[in-house]
């Protein structure tokens, strides 16, 4: 055998090294080292969007006369393929081909042959798995849109049949002043209202196609981005191959938007805990979101929403994680990118499943036999309405009428705090003094004043705009229904 025979690689040399990537590599990489870089059992997730994105550029490609028409028809075909194997559950994903991208092309090329080759012209693994990355979150995103959307509706539900339901709003967990239960549930609406278009909002920013920008330089090819930009629903192309290839603002900016949706879940979830213990008994929870005790046979614990206060704790850290992430990186892409998945996925997983849990442990669920939603919170209107009772809650309202009946604010302010003090020396609410009593503190006051006094007159008394009297109440409701079905 002559030298240069001999020095010729064999087939399965060859095999090793197409693994370690070219024939630059004297050694296989090693089973820890795989184990180490894959990626592909966690980011196999995007196997849609890679098909989805590689169908684009191939008919771009062919398009533009780089490839033929045979080689996209047979690309098409062996996607076709792969798409049913992964949905069937027949496709074979191998850890030696590290991520979802290297799995589906050997598989298409294993198919097509040379067509499947040339699927690569013109792209990276790195303009690859950043335009896979942005096509999944786009399509997360509409999804979480549909979610927040029925907690929304799930809230205007139950506040709809609560309007009239009085119950003691704090500040500084102190009674403060009453408010409606619906008023009360529909805060929380707007939270979720704000939720939705920031999310809205980041897509905007997802939703830009870095497919060309290959390594970090751009491509000899004659590549039309915006076609591909065009096939794929995409708003923009990214300007700069070298931002286009390292940029990870878009799942930051998600994750900060996702975390601010569980901190709001995560307020719901406190109220829903301190509401529901025996201390409170404003509401019960149906008894399918909550545990029992191992010891305890008297307890119902409210595991849904004390693990929801828990998992926005886990939101936050994807989001401390993914900016530290980022904060040492030179341009352009470095492998460090590739942790990056794992808490986007995770975050996605985490928000999408909180929200439908809370929609339906809010809302109910639906009855097949009856089609009426059931279950949900139950609301003890009494217990509320006794609890705005104990704190003096209608003492500005006194403080209003003295102010209506010529008092300085300040002036009248003080002449209350007299009234409460002297309320609580007898143990009882400010509309039970008498009048004649009220009347020694400002000989103003007249009868009129103990509807001033009432829980109810406080809530109509306060019907401007954004204020918790049930006629104002009403409007909001009708709005956000209006918006949301």
């Amino acid at each position: 055998m002559s030298t240069s025979a001999a020095s010729q690689p064999s087939k399965d040399q060859l095999a090793t090294k197409a693994e370690a990537w070219s024939a630059l590599f004297s050694e296989p990489m090693s089973d820890l080292v795989k184990r180490y870089t894959s990626s592909v059992f966690f980011d196999k997730r995007m196997w849609q969007a890679d098909i989805q994105g590689s169908l684009a550029h191939a008919e771009m490609l062919a398009a533009q006369g780089i490839i033929g028409a045979d080689d996209l028809a047979s690309i098409q075909k062996g996607m076709a393929q792969i798409t049913q194997e992964i949905e069937s559950g027949a496709f074979e994903w191998k850890l030696d081909l590290e991520d979802v991208h290297l799995n589906i092309e050997a598989r298409l090329t294993q198919l097509v042959g040379d067509a499947g080759k040339r699927l690569h012209t013109g792209r990276s693994r790195n303009d690859q798995v950043a335009t896979d990355v942005r096509l999944w979150l786009r399509g997360e995103i509409d999804l979480i849109e549909g979610l927040l959307s029925e907690l929304q509706l799930s809230l205007v539900e139950v506040a709809e049949q609560n309007v009239e339901v009085i119950l003691p709003g704090f500040t500084h967990l102190q009674v403060a002043q009453p408010v409606s239960f619906a008023h009360h549930l529909l805060a929380y609406v707007e939270m979720f209202k704000r939720d939705a278009d920031r999310m809205l909002d980041v897509r905007k920013r997802v939703n830009v196609l870095p497919l060309g920008s290959a390594a970090l330089a751009g491509t000899t090819y004659p590549l039309d981005r915006e076609r591909v930009a065009k096939t794929l629903g995409m708003d923009a192309v990214s300007q700069n191959s070298l931002d286009g290839v390292s940029d990870r603002d878009f799942a930051i900016e998600f994750t900060a938007a996702a975390s601010l949706c569980m901190v709001h879940v995560s307020r719901l979830s406190e109220e829903l805990i301190i509401w529901m213990s025996q201390n409170f008994g404003f509401i019960r929870i149906a008894d399918r979101f909550t545990t029992g005790s191992s010891i305890m046979p008297q307890k119902k614990n409210p595991d849904v929403p004390e693990l929801a206060r828990g998992k926005t704790g886990r939101v936050v850290g994807h989001l401390m994680g993914l900016i530290t992430l980022m904060k040492g990186q030179p341009l352009a892409y470095n492998k460090d990118n590739q942790e990056d998945k794992e808490p986007l996925f995770d975050t996605v997983d985490t928000l999408k499943d909180t929200l439908r849990i809370f929609a339906e442990m809010i809302g109910g669920q639906i009855n097949p036999a009856t089609g009426k939603k059931e279950g949900g919170i139950t609301v003890n209107a009494a217990n509320m309405r006794a609890a705005a009772q104990k704190g003096y809650a209608t003492a500005t309202d006194l403080a209003d009428y003295l102010v209506k009946k010529g008092l300085p604010f300040r002036d009248a302010h003080e002449t209350v705090a007299h009234a409460v003090k002297l309320a609580q020396q007898q143990g009882v609410d400010l509309s039970e003094l008498p009048l004649a009593e009220l009347q020694a503190f400002n000989p103003n006051i007249e009868a009129d004043v103990f509807e001033a006094l009432s829980l109810e007159g406080s809530l109509n008394a306060r019907n401007t705009l954004g204020g918790t009297a049930p006629a104002q109440v009403r409007q909001q409701i009708a709005k956000n229904r209006a918006r949301l079905v």
